[in-house]
């Protein structure tokens, strides 16, 4: 928590030159005189590559790399080598592992029912991406949180705040949206402690913190920036049909400032259409709601302040809104589709793509007194925009023309899905009562809708106007003119332009080239969740929480920052974009330490402050504090450039040492806090899956994409409370994807990875255990991608490992562990391999099942070899991949 500062450098005696070079090396090496103890000799060039390669990339080198290198003389050979790695794209898909881990990323919703969450790949793609183009830190961390904010933020920047979306989202019955939002906003501010600050957070939320610098005022001001974001979801294009979107708006906008252009008036005459309009628009009194439900009781909509009636949770088909307005000749019921960033595509439906299916509307009242609801007859429905006609389920289901909504027929509905580009629309319907309705003061009114495709965001009103209808204008358009001409966006301008000129007889064919243009607008495949501010009229007010309890608020906190830490600039800009450029302020002590930690954690498998999420006062005392400060301060210098500053630590000694340790070193230094040798350690679950397709050949390198479906035992899918239907194993090449691109199902993580170590996606995760279990060793030994990776190794080693048993195990050996195997290593395998062949005579094993795993197939055989080779080299191959030095880090 101390200001960073640049520690000096010592001045070190090394009779060979080679450890003043880097800084690294200068504290370590004054640090271990000062213990009496000396560094390690350095690792020899085929442990370097092989350190080199899974500490940047996560893949082992072929042998022909580690051959090459060994041979390269060259004074820079290690420094190419370096430069290649950190060009190479495997780099961000290895380091985006990592910050996923921190960041919870998941591929599902989690909590009971845990759907799949479509489309988050994108922001574990923009990770990888990021990484690769070594996107500095400062502006990686700013576009997470606030990249909608910046100006002209780009699609990436926008997918880039997917980063506060990666929270679990309660999808079962009954919740309360509002006690869930809070759950994923504690969660969010949780993951920004341990990401970014390295604080435990979540402490204040209840309290003030009991050990660091954080009142809980001040929990609740960091909360304040993030509380007034909605949940938003956009389309995602592709670049050609960003380009082709960015034409069609290019051409809309000319079109209409050619017609501008050709009518000098066209100000006044708007105007005064805009006048007319609002003159002979019914009045309307939207109605309060005391009592809002669904008839299954597992959705609870909410009205807003606007008098809106917000629908989120879980989907229903029926809902239900009791009030008790004014009925005084009361002659039509006006039903608003109104559109919402929180919804799908801003809605104003709940659907995959943002619209609506209403089957009926009903209007009943309750008298004073009675128990009874009476329901009212609606003769007359208008609206703004409908569908034509359209049948479905062969001809059993109609939807489209608003005279659906009250037909009494529950094979209806009415639709109104303009299509790409305008989908996303405001829409209005007018029901007329058969006879004007009146009843006595405390009579209670219900809305009741039933739906195919639920409605997001609605408002009810009543009219006593002679003649209630739904004007034929776009309802878009009369929404903007409520608005002040200075207020209103690009886009409200223009639907308020072409609602005009589509009033205008001789605009005509104006009308139909805009509707051309329309026609043209690319759609897009895929969305992505992200947040959005909201506006000035929507703010959240954010209050300090009783205990932490939701439904306890207290007294009123503003956006602020903790008084201990440095204060913001003076800024205009809004508070969530004030927190991102605060938490990677120069003058912070805090975001450049643990960026740097958590690379050297991934280094050297613990970090220089081994609790990488907690730097507070609970922090073990680092034993080179000096070194983390001197790092974070380069990292800055250079940009916070990540590649920078993994090109300073592997350019160590530090690094470059041997992992090999004595009895005696290992007494005096049990666990390498201070780096007595380089780093072993056994690699993290995905890196061993990567490492055995690598070696095998069979792994596929296409950047980007889906997440794969990895092969999971039937008895874990019967498990799920919701059985994934859509869990269909990837099959080919896709099945052998790397990784860092498998499917992460948040109730249901990969067995396999798990028993590895590896995290699931409930929740930040800035440290993993390493565990060392017979299990683990099962799990490589016959867990089906592994089993499928020994089998290709062995016709791998068959093909290329040259023509006798000795020339294969060399090679095989070279491959695994990027060295030659002493000649007892060659007579243990050659032992094997005898045992196993005499057991495939006597009939013990099944050929065709240990090579493919079906008794009815054969593998394609390299030219001179048997099925009884494949099948002895396949369990040779398995041992191999076994070995501890095979799977370590060293």
């Amino acid at each position: 928590l101390q200001p960073l500062k640049v520690p000096r450098v010592p001045e070190i005696q090394d009779s060979k030159g080679l450890w003043g070079k880097n800084p690294i090396d200068a504290f370590v090496l004054q640090r271990l005189k000062e213990h009496g103890l000396q560094p390690r000799a350095p690792a020899d060039r085929r442990t370097l590559i092989r350190r080199l390669y899974y500490s940047v990339i996560g893949l082992p080198p072929e042998p022909e790399e580690v051959e090459a290198f060994v041979k390269d003389t060259s004074p820079d050979a290690y420094e190419k080598l370096v430069d290649r790695l950190l060009g190479s794209p495997h780099y961000g898909e290895h380091w985006a592992r990592h910050w996923l881990d921190v960041v919870r990323f998941g591929e599902s919703n989690g909590f009971e029912r845990d759907q799949p969450r479509e489309n988050a790949w994108h922001y574990r793609n923009w990770v990888i991406r990021a990484l690769n183009q070594d996107l500095p830190y400062d502006q990686f961390i700013i576009e997470q949180l606030a990249g909608d904010l910046l100006p002209g933020a780009s699609q990436d920047q926008v997918i880039a705040t997917g980063f506060l979306r990666n929270s679990m989202i309660n999808e079962e019955g009954a919740v309360v949206p509002e006690q869930f939002r809070m759950v994923e906003m504690f969660d969010r501010m949780d993951c920004l402690g341990k990401a970014v600050l390295g604080l435990s957070t979540q402490c204040a939320q209840c309290h003030s913190h009991k050990f660091d610098p954080l009142t809980q005022e001040e929990y609740y001001g960091i909360f304040a920036s993030l509380n007034n974001s909605f949940e938003a979801q956009s389309w995602v294009y592709d670049d050609a049909q960003l380009a082709r979107r960015a034409e069609v708006l290019q051409g809309i906008q000319g079109l209409l400032d050619r017609v501008k252009a050709e009518r000098p008036c066209w100000e006044t005459e708007l105007a005064e259409w805009e006048q007319r309009l609002v003159d002979g628009t019914a009045r309307w009194q939207p109605i309060v709601f005391d009592d809002l439900n669904s008839l299954s009781g597992l959705n609870h909509p909410t009205q807003e302040a606007d008098l809106s009636i917000l629908m989120k949770g879980h989907s229903s088909a029926d809902v239900y809104f009791i009030g008790e307005p004014s009925l005084e000749g009361v002659t039509g019921v006006r039903l608003e589709l109104l559109t919402h960033p929180d919804l799908p595509f801003r809605g104003p439906g709940r659907s995959s793509v943002g619209t609506w299916g209403v089957r009926e509307l009903e209007l009943l009242i309750q008298l004073p007194g009675s128990s009874e609801w009476q329901k009212q007859k609606l003769v007359n429905a208008t609206a703004d925009f409908s569908e034509p006609d359209q049948k479905s389920d062969e001809g059993r289901n109609s939807s489209g023309p608003v005279a659906y909504l009250i037909d009494g027929a529950d094979n209806t509905w009415w639709k109104a899905d303009r299509g790409v580009g305008r989908r996303n629309t405001a829409g209005v319907t007018v029901l007329q009562l058969d006879s004007p309705l009146t009843a006595p003061v405390g009579t209670r009114v219900k809305i009741v809708m039933r739906m195919t495709d639920m409605v997001g965001c609605c408002r009810v009103s009543l009219s006593s106007d002679p003649h209630p209808t739904a004007l034929s204008t776009s309802y878009g358009a009369l929404l903007a003119i409520q608005k002040p001409v200075a207020q209103r966006t690009t886009a409200e301008d223009q639907v308020v332009f072409a609602a005009w000129l589509n009033s205008i007889p001789e605009m005509q064919d104006v009308v139909q080239q805009l509707e051309a243009l329309w026609q043209q607008f690319p759609g897009a495949k895929t969305s992505v969740l992200h947040v959005m501010e909201r506006g000035s009229e929507n703010q959240r007010t954010t209050h300090l929480l009783n205990r932490g309890n939701w439904d306890q608020p207290e007294q009123p906190v503003a956006f602020r920052l903790p008084a201990a830490f440095h204060q913001p600039l003076a800024s205009d800009d809004p508070p969530r974009l004030q927190l991102s450029r605060w938490l990677v302020d120069r003058r912070s002590p805090l975001a450049a330490r643990v960026a740097v930690n958590r690379v050297w954690q991934a280094m050297f498998g613990q970090g220089l402050v081994e609790t990488a999420e907690d730097f507070g006062t609970r922090a073990p005392v680092p034993e080179y504090r000096a070194v983390l400060d001197w790092l974070a301060v380069d990292f800055m210098e250079h940009g916070w450039s990540t590649k920078h500053l993994l090109r300073r630590i592997v350019s160590s000694r530090v690094y470059q040492q041997t992992s090999r340790v004595t009895p005696e070193l290992l007494e005096l230094d049990p666990g390498n806090r201070l780096l007595t040798r380089g780093p072993r350690f056994r690699a993290d679950a995905e890196v061993v899956r990567d490492m055995v397709m690598t070696m095998a050949g069979i792994i596929h390198h296409q950047l980007g994409g889906p997440g794969v479906i990895p092969p999971v035992p039937q008895n874990v899918l019967d498990y799920n409370y919701v059985y994934p239907c859509y869990w269909t194993p990837a099959t080919g090449a896709e099945r052998y994807r790397r990784t860092v691109y498998g499917f992460r199902k948040r109730s249901m993580p990969d067995p396999s990875m798990s028993t590895l170590d590896a995290p699931n996606a409930d929740f930040a995760c800035a440290r993993r255990i390493r565990s060392n279990t017979p299990l683990a060793a099962l799990t490589v030994l016959n867990e089906p991608i592994f089993l499928e990776s020994a089998q290709a190794l062995a016709i791998r080693i068959l093909r290329e490992g040259g023509s006798t048993d000795r020339q294969r195990i060399s090679w095989a050996w070279l491959l695994c562990q990027s060295r030659q195997p002493s000649e007892e290593e060659i007579q243990a395998v050659l032992d094997l391999l005898a045992t196993q062949r005499k057991r495939i005579a006597d009939g013990w094993l099944n050929v065709r099942e240990v090579t493919t795993g079906k008794s009815d197939q054969l593998p394609a055989l390299p030219q001179g070899t048997t099925p009884q080779d494949a099948a002895a080299w396949t369990i040779a191959a398995r041992a191999l991949l076994n070995l501890d030095e095979t799977l370590n880090k060293n």
